[in-house]
């Protein structure tokens, strides 16, 4: 029996290879006998740097650097196992697990902190980046991160803006990209993201993910309409429009700031998928088990373990999907896997069943194995 273990992260519980590596070792347990190949997945949001580090056999690089926050934090980036590719997970220095859930407030966080994270990799003379934008906790425009390469915001009264948080789009009355650091416009940038939201609107940045980073109703509708002024500002400032393009909301209007600077929206989930050689693998499976933290409809737009279940059908692999648990409308999901299921076997609370995920994910898929197993000696 050839398996291919390709899970995302259970987020805030355990990263995609300790999901991977708890499944196989379950499997293992029940049918000793089978292949089986572990690659962990990510999307470019939190674990995307640890699963490319781990697939291409990179270095991680410690740096302090401006945090969600404003606070000088540790954070990293990478580089990937070609010596030459740069990867910066945004949740890593600006994600919304650093900042805690009762400081979570759009208005007060920002993207500077990648900023510094491209000019330390530039001043090592790196010029291919992949930036990872999923998990953000801002909702600034990527407005501090331009500052951080040297761009220039002015009030209505001519001040120049030193705010770096999402509040100072508010203020912003003109622009000046012509002082960003020149050699930002000579590097490859691969803007790795599932999300295909616009900037602005009612699909925008603001509408859709403002709620989950604290912001209130009223603040959604005042820090969308200032991302909009911003964008145009910026948009008349280079004679070019990038706020309705698909994934320019995404990390909080991070994308629409890195189109700005030249990059290139790809997907996530397929950036891991070549890295990794995940449809090499695939190829020869006979089953492919995937997973998230929390599986429900919207799984099927574009998350890890849709990506996964589309390319094994391709190779006619059966799939099954192994989540943290399974939410409003999963049914739909078996249009692309066999079937769906939870780790959690009885009434627990959220803590409960992200402290002991581990143990739960091994008794799951022990049992899912021991169901294959039994089907396949039939």
């Amino acid at each position: 029996m050839n398996i291919v273990i390709a899970p995302d992260s259970f987020k805030g519980s355990l990263s995609a290879t300790k999901v991977g590596l708890t499944i196989r070792d379950a499997f293992l347990s029940e049918i000793p006998d089978a292949k089986i190949e572990v690659v962990p997945m990510a999307d470019g949001g939190e674990g995307t740097l640890e699963t490319l580090l781990f697939a291409t056999g990179g270095k991680e690089v410690k740096v302090m650097a401006t945090g969600p926050l404003g606070e000088r934090v540790q954070t990293s980036y990478g580089i990937l196992g070609d010596d030459e590719t740069i990867l910066i997970e945004m949740a890593n220095v600006a994600g919304l697990p650093m900042v805690p859930r009762e400081k979570r407030n759009p208005m007060n966080t920002t993207t500077y902190g990648v900023g510094e994270l491209l000019l330390h990799a530039l001043d090592r003379g790196y010029k291919k980046f992949i930036t990872g934008i999923g998990g953000s906790a801002t909702n600034d425009g990527g407005m501090g991160m331009l500052q951080a390469l040297g761009g220039r915001f002015w009030d209505e009264e001519g001040n120049l803006i030193t705010d770096t948080c999402g509040a100072a789009l508010l203020s912003v009355a003109s622009v000046d990209l012509s002082t960003i650091d020149p050699r930002i416009f000579d590097c490859e940038i691969l803007i790795a993201s599932d999300v295909q939201n616009p900037l602005c609107g009612p699909n925008g940045s603001s509408y859709v993910f403002g709620r989950q980073k604290g912001a209130t109703e009223e603040q959604i509708k005042i820090l969308d309409l200032a991302l909009q002024k911003y964008a145009t500002l910026i948009e008349a400032n280079l004679n070019r429009s990038f706020q309705k393009i698909p994934g320019s909301g995404a990390a909080g209007g991070l994308g629409f700031a890195l189109l700005v600077l030249g990059g290139t929206i790809v997907s996530g989930s397929h950036v891991i998928a070549k890295a990794t050689s995940l449809e090499e693998r695939i190829r020869q499976a006979d089953w492919v088990i995937t997973g998230e933290g929390q599986s429900d409809f919207q799984t099927l737009y574009g998350k890890v373990p849709s990506y996964v279940a589309k390319l094994a059908k391709k190779y006619n692999a059966k799939t099954l999907l192994l989540s943290g648990g399974l939410g409003k409308g999963f049914e739909a999901l078996y249009e692309d896997f066999i079937s769906c299921h939870s780790i959690v076997h009885a009434p627990i609370s959220l803590e409960e069943a992200m402290e002991n995920a581990e143990h739960y994910l091994f008794l799951a898929a022990r049992n899912i194995a021991r169901l294959l197993k039994n089907c396949s000696a039939v």
